[in-house]
C-alpha cells in the first residue's frame, strides 16, 4: 500500500487519546493529530473525524453539577464539553486553514434507510465542500437501548456508509497484541487475515481509563469491515505523525487485511447487527444454500418467525440451532412472513442484493 491507495478516510479519536492524565483535554495530542489530518486534506485525501472526548471536556465544569444523578450527570458532561470540544477543533484547524462541521449521530439514525440516506448525502455535500465534518455520539439523547457499543461502532457505520477505504481506529496502545499487552513477551500482530486468523483469543477484555470502549469492540468492527472489503488499522494516536505513517504505508500497529467488496447496500446491513426488528430461522438446506451460493432467502427453506417487522426492516437469520447465520432486508412484514413458512413457488422474503451472510 503506498500514499495513493487511501483517498478516503474515517479517522476514529479516542477519548484516551486525547484526554490526560486528570481525565481533561490534551490539547497538545489534539494538535498534532489535527495537523496530520491538515496534511492528508493537502494530498486529497477525503477525512471524517469521529472523536470521543465531549465528556472529558465537560469534566472541567463538573463540579458545578456534582448532585446530578449518573444518567443526568453524563448529559450534562457531555452538553457542555461537545461545546469545548468542537471549539478546541475548531480553533486548531483554522490555523491549517480548515473548515471543520459538527455532527451529532444517534443510533436510531442508522436504523431507518431513510434517515441513513439523509445523513449519507449530508456528509458526501461537506466532503465536495472540502469541509472535515467532526462527528460524535449525541450523548445528551442516546441513553440505554439508543446507545452505540461506543464510537468504534458509529465510525465502522460511517465507513461502511460512505464505502470509504479505510477506517483508522486510533487508541492509546500500539495495536492488538499476541498476548497480555503489559507482558514485554508480547508482539504486536501486524496482520490480520480474517479468513486465517481468529483473532479472539488475542483480545484484551479491559476498557481505556476514560473511554467506554475496549479492543474487542474494536476488534469486531474490524472484522465485519474486513469482510466487506474495507481494511481497518488499530494504532496508537499518541504516537508522533501516525496517521501519515499508515497513509504512505508504513508497518503501524495492526492492520485488518479487507476480503472481497460487496455492494453499498450489503455494507449497510452487515453493520446493522444489533438493529434487527426481527429473527427468521431456516432449514439446514436453506443455511447451506445461503452460505455456499449465491443465493435469495425462499419462503421454503424457513421454519420459524420470531418477532414483529414490517416490510424493509432488517431480520436476522438464524439456523435451527438458534446460531447467528446473517442479515437482510424483509421484502414482506412479519404477518405475511408467517403465512408463506416453508411454502413452495413464492416470493423470496429476502432478496439476494439485500442479503448479508457472515462467513467469519
Amino acid at each position: 500500500m503506498n500514499s495513493s491507495s487511501l483517498k478516503k478516510v474515517i479517522v476514529k479519536i479516542g477519548t484516551n487519546v486525547i484526554t490526560r492524565d486528570d481525565g481533561l483535554l490534551d490539547e497538545k495530542v489534539m494538535e498534532q493529530l489535527c495537523e496530520q489530518v491538515a496534511e492528508m486534506k493537502k494530498q486529497n485525501v477525503d477525512v471524517i473525524l469521529v472523536s470521543s472526548g465531549a465528556m472529558a471536556a465537560g469534566r472541567a465544569f463538573a463540579p458545578l453539577y456534582c448532585n446530578a444523578n449518573k444518567v443526568v450527570h453524563r448529559q450534562l458532561l457531555a452538553a457542555m464539553g461537545q461545546v469545548e470540544l468542537i471549539h478546541t477543533y475548531s480553533t486548531i484547524f483554522e490555523n491549517y486553514n480548515c473548515i471543520c462541521a459538527q455532527v451529532l449521530a444517534t443510533k436510531e439514525d442508522f436504523r431507518s434507510r431513510r434517515h441513513y440516506l439523509n445523513m449519507k448525502n449530508c456528509f458526501t455535500a461537506m466532503l465536495q465542500d472540502k469541509v472535515i465534518p467532526i462527528v460524535n455520539e449525541n450523548d445528551v439523547v442516546s441513553v440505554s437501548e439508543l446507545m452505540f457499543t461506543d464510537n468504534d461502532e458509529l465510525a465502522g457505520m460511517i465507513a461502511s456508509m460512505l464505502n470509504f477505504d479505510a477506517l483508522i481506529l486510533l487508541s492509546s496502545v500500539d495495536g492488538l497484541f499476541d498476548g497480555d499487552p503489559d507482558d514485554l513477551n508480547s508482539k504486536i500482530i501486524a496482520e490480520i487475515d480474517i479468513k486465517k486468523t481468529e483473532c479472539d483469543d488475542f483480545v484484551s477484555k479491559k476498557k481505556s481509563k476514560f473511554g467506554t470502549g475496549g479492543m474487542i469492540t474494536k476488534c469486531r468492527i474490524a472484522k465485519t469491515l474486513a469482510a466487506v472489503g474495507i481494511q481497518t488499522f488499530i494504532a496508537n494516536g499518541k504516537k508522533e505523525n501516525v496517521l501519515i505513517d499508515i497513509l504512505e504505508g508504513k508497518k503501524i500497529g495492526t492492520h485488518f487485511l479487507p476480503q472481497k467488496e460487496v455492494s453499498s447496500v450489503k455494507k449497510w446491513i452487515a453493520l446493522t447487527k444489533g438493529y434487527e426488528k426481527g429473527a427468521v430461522y431456516v432449514n439446514e438446506g436453506a443455511r447451506k444454500a445461503l452460505k455456499d451460493k449465491v443465493s435469495s432467502l425462499l419462503p421454503i427453506g424457513i421454519t420459524k418467525i420470531k418477532g414483529t417487522f414490517e416490510k424493509g426492516d432488517i431480520i436476522r437469520i438464524m439456523d435451527e440451532d438458534g446460531h447467528f447465520v446473517g442479515l437482510g432486508m424483509s421484502e414482506f412484514d412479519s404477518e405475511k412472513a408467517k403465512e408463506m413458512i416453508g411454502k413452495k413457488d413464492e416470493k423470496p422474503l429476502i432478496h439476494y442484493n439485500y442479503l448479508f451472510i457472515y462467513q467469519l
